[in-house]
């Protein structure tokens, strides 16, 4: 094929849909399948906002004599949090020298790097709830101001949770903040066993099963030692059961990131543990990556001026933190 027109037009799109396919199954997503997101669909014509509430039994049954009726449950209705879609788009242009002179290596190159664009956008944004999570509100990429608040108003790393049921307060921020090590892990063990609340006020237990971090090397390591040691990671007698083997590791690789997705070594410390089974953030996907092509004719969509073809990426979603009790944080910085 030396040139690139009208009546091949159908066949190269056909194939552009491949490799942007291709590119898009090939990202990671780091933190969309790492468990710390619940995933849910969101049809259409089903409006642009979703709300998502909290709702708790008593944890205990009373006791019942004979011939007495039965006590019924108290239900208490929690915090709650409205998430609102929105869309993310981008797009490159195959020009006319590009489509007439073979320059399909620069053609498969465009369509490539398209097909990461939405994937990593989402997976920046569903981090940044992380990132940002010591504050409230966070401005994002485009300039926008996002509330990053969970259900109680504070922010989703806090000293002083709030329930809607009882005066007690929690925290999920464990004190000091130490770098992640055996003795900082169970410290943050022993919060949540002191903290973890229903609405009530009554103690849960909420087992973590996911260990978070950046992918800080010092972090990792630490974390990969404690994990996968046959023996107590503090001494050397053989034999010794690995008693914090039941962890998985996500490493979470725009954890340590500005809003644009630049660098920031101020947050190269963050780690914490996570219930993926009573996790509250949500990810609400209403329009997955897709490529947005010329119409067939090659015509309707070529710029006048330029002689320009043009292809672009959309997607849409929502994310929303309802509460704070499912995870805990240090920022690893040793701050009070």
């Amino acid at each position: 094929m030396s040139e690139l027109n009208t009546s091949t037009l159908s066949d190269f799109v056909l194939n552009a849909e491949i490799i942007f396919n291709r590119e898009m199954d090939s990202i990671p997503q780091t933190a969309r399948r790492s468990g710390l997101f619940k995933e849910i669909p969101f049809a259409n014509n089903d409006g642009d906002t979703k709300k998502f509430t909290e709702i708790d039994l008593e944890e205990y049954a009373d006791k019942k004599a004979e011939g007495d009726q039965s006590a019924r449950a108290s239900v208490q209705q929690g915090y709650s949090k409205e998430g609102a879609l929105y869309r993310v788009s981008k797009e490159i242009t195959v020009t006319y020298e590009m489509r007439t002179r073979g320059k399909y290596m620069d053609i498969t190159n465009r369509l490539t790097s398209l097909g990461k664009l939405v994937p990593n956008r989402m997976d920046l944004d569903l981090t940044h709830r992380l990132t940002f999570g010591t504050a409230t509100t966070y401005t994002d990429k485009d300039g926008e101001s996002v509330d990053i608040a969970v259900g109680d108003t504070l922010a989703l790393f806090s000293t002083a949770h709030t329930l809607r049921g009882a005066a007690t307060t929690f925290r999920n921020r464990v004190a000091g903040n130490p770098q992640v090590s055996p003795g900082a892990l169970e410290s943050m063990e022993k919060m949540r066993v002191e903290n973890t609340f229903n609405q009530f006020g009554e103690k849960m237990t909420i087992s973590a099963d996911i260990i978070w971090s950046s992918e800080d090397p010092n972090t990792k390591y630490t974390i990969q030692q404690m994990l996968k040691s046959t023996t107590d990671v503090t001494q050397s007698n053989p034999g010794v059961v690995n008693t914090v083997a039941g962890y998985r590791h996500v490493m979470l690789p725009r954890l340590a990131t500005d809003a644009n997705g630049g660098v920031d070594s101020t947050k190269a410390k963050y780690w914490g543990i996570a219930s993926s089974l009573m996790s509250t953030a949500y990810l609400g996907v209403h329009e997955e990556a897709r490529l947005k092509t010329p119409p067939a004719d090659g015509k309707s969509n070529e710029e006048f001026s330029t002689d320009d073809w043009t292809f672009g990426t959309r997607g849409g979603y929502m994310i929303v933190v309802v509460s704070a009790s499912w995870i805990s944080f240090s920022s690893g910085d040793g701050t009070a």
